[in-house]
């Protein structure tokens, strides 16, 4: 989702300044649902994921993190129970802030207050966004969409169903259609765009 946000390259990057990063091995457990937040975190490299759980162990990915991306900020500002967990995908770096390096951050820099707030905001709207989509969007569509979003390109095929709200099989199937009209080339793990105007044509339908 933030590769929409259209923040300008590094903006985030003073959370991090002067603070160790911790890093991550793929499928290291970043957060879990449910839990309080204490802080929020700063993606220096890598990627990340978050994503939903069900009682019955069913997942729903919400959004692949990359370098320069903020996640975990809605709980920790809200005080509530975190809405979703957090999982590394590759090899990271995560600087995790807390309420006491925000505070100083905003008294240092206000327009970065500002930042935030226009960056909570623009979230809450792509949410809306996103659940309007996925109710009334064909699966195509909502395949097509997600293959345009940076990070997505790396994820495999369950990742995907459980992002579009599709089934694998159907997943399957719709990649298996693009990569045979030549808009993609599909590999272990890997999806290569070679032809993404014709993605883009089709989320314009």
């Amino acid at each position: 989702m933030d590769h929409e946000l259209d923040f300008p390259a590094g903006i985030w990057e003073a959370f991090a300044q002067g603070r160790p990063p911790v890093r991550c091995s793929p499928g290291y457990l970043i957060y879990l649902q449910d839990t309080q937040a204490t802080c929020f975190y700063y993606l220096r490299s890598g990627q990340v994921k978050s994503f939903l759980q069900s009682e019955d162990g069913g997942e729903r990915v919400l959004n692949i993190y990359h370098a320069g991306s903020l996640f975990g900020e809605a709980s920790f500002f809200d005080g509530l129970p975190r809405v979703s967990s957090a999982v590394a995908l590759t090899p990271c770096q995560i600087v995790p802030i807390d309420r006491e390096q925000v505070t100083q951050e905003f008294v240092r820099d206000p327009e970065l207050a500002l930042a935030m707030m226009k960056y909570l905001a623009r979230t809450v709207r792509l949410l809306s966004s996103q659940v309007n989509q996925m109710a009334f969007r064909p699966a195509r569509w909502r395949v097509a969409s997600y293959l345009l979003s940076p990070g997505s390109l790396t994820c495999t095929q369950e990742d995907i169903a459980a992002a579009v709200s599709v089934s694998r099989v159907t997943v399957s199937r719709i990649l298996n259609e693009f990569a045979q009209k030549g808009w993609i080339r599909l590999g272990y793990r890997k999806i290569v765009l070679l032809q993404p105007e014709r993605l883009k044509e089709l989320c314009r339908t």
